[in-house]
């Protein structure tokens, strides 16, 4: 079964503990989305302000120009995995590495126009692949099942890999998302924009039904 992992994404301390308090109740995973103003235009809340419930997975999706300047505070976080874009310039195996010294997983996420070919020489370092189809650091991205093709093609070498998507998942596309072989779809506006959240997550499972 395919996992709904709401996002969480918010420029102010009390806009992520709003979002946070929203979730919490019924989520299982979430996955913290991150800004830095640069690599991705938008700014987030800081990694000294990230925080989440016990008993929380806690994923985080780095959007940022240079992970390794915040590699010693991550470890400290201690999340369940930590997201960089493969779009930066930084050496990507290395940074893996030294999560998994410290038992944190390493996912890798790829932009629309990026090709899985300029991945394909590094991916065995990583544990999750996030296909990203959104607007990097907003709500309210659009869902092109086209990049679906991505995931043939990266586990045509690694058949293990958890392939993630993040970008416009709705209860209309989520069951052509794990169709296609996505194993974690990471949810944004649909639940946090919904007046009803936990219905919304419901209604996500229940289309993948």
């Amino acid at each position: 079964m395919a996992i709904i992992c709401p996002s969480i994404l918010a420029d102010s301390k009390e806009e992520y503990s709003r979002q946070i308090q929203r979730v919490a109740p019924f989520a299982e995973r979430f996955q913290i989305d991150l800004m830095d103003g640069d690599f991705a235009k938008a700014k987030s809340v800081s990694l000294d302000e990230v925080w989440w419930p016990h008993g929380i997975t806690a994923d985080i999706h780095l959007m940022y120009a240079d992970p390794f300047k915040y590699l010693d505070q991550l470890l400290h976080l201690k999340p369940n995995m930590v997201i960089i874009h493969v779009e930066t310039m930084i050496h990507h195996m290395h940074f893996a590495a030294e999560l998994h010294k410290e038992g944190i997983k390493a996912g890798l996420a790829i932009l629309p126009e990026t090709p899985v070919a300029n991945i394909e020489q590094i991916l065995h370092s990583f544990d999750h692949l996030l296909i990203f189809s959104g607007n990097l650091g907003h709500f309210g991205g659009k869902a092109d099942l086209g990049l679906l093709s991505k995931v043939a093609e990266a586990k045509a070498h690694h058949q293990d890999l958890e392939i993630g998507w993040d970008g416009g998942v709705n209860s209309d596309n989520a069951k052509a998302l794990v169709d296609g072989e996505i194993d974690v779809l990471n949810v944004g506006g649909y639940i946090q924009k919904a007046k009803d959240p936990e219905n919304s997550y419901k209604l996500l499972l229940e289309s993948l039904a």
